[in-house]
């Protein structure tokens, strides 16, 4: 984007994306947005946290665990659907499974209640964070 900052005039330090923007021509605004939306649509757990403007400690809060059991979590390549749905929804997000074929993608629901029923959403959480828990063991 060397040709892009000359266009600017003046001082290169700073300057605010719509006036950059301006002077993108229509392919490169395109390819930029195609690559945000690449970023946007694959991210890690802590990515996802920080996105969202929580601290480990506050998702801890909110799963009823401790700081160092979020900071495990994000790092895991691997863990229990619940587990994972606890996460998302801790966060104020709703976990979708689905598959992707060629011929298009279908939505697997039969993880939408692993930890419970939506009827007894405490009793949901409780085995969540069980679940939380005996994952930690399981990695240690």
């Amino acid at each position: 984007m060397p040709g892009t900052l000359k266009k600017l005039e003046g001082d290169t330090m700073s300057h605010k994306w719509r006036d950059v923007r301006r002077t993108l021509s229509p392919e490169r605004e395109d390819e930029t947005r195609r690559y945000v939306r690449s970023v946007v649509e694959a991210a890690t757990l802590n990515q996802l946290r920080e996105a969202r403007n929580l601290t480990q400690a506050n998702l801890a809060s909110v799963l009823g665990v401790n700081q160092g059991s979020v900071s495990k979590m994000e790092k895991r390549r691997d863990m229990y659907v619940s587990t994972l749905r606890s996460f998302i929804q801790a966060m104020g997000g709703q976990l979708q499974i689905k598959a992707v074929f060629p011929e298009g993608e279908i939505e697997i629901d039969q993880f939408k209640n692993v930890s419970g029923s939506a009827a007894y959403p405490e009793q949901a959480a409780n085995e969540s964070t069980g679940a939380l828990e005996s994952e930690e063991r399981l990695a240690s």
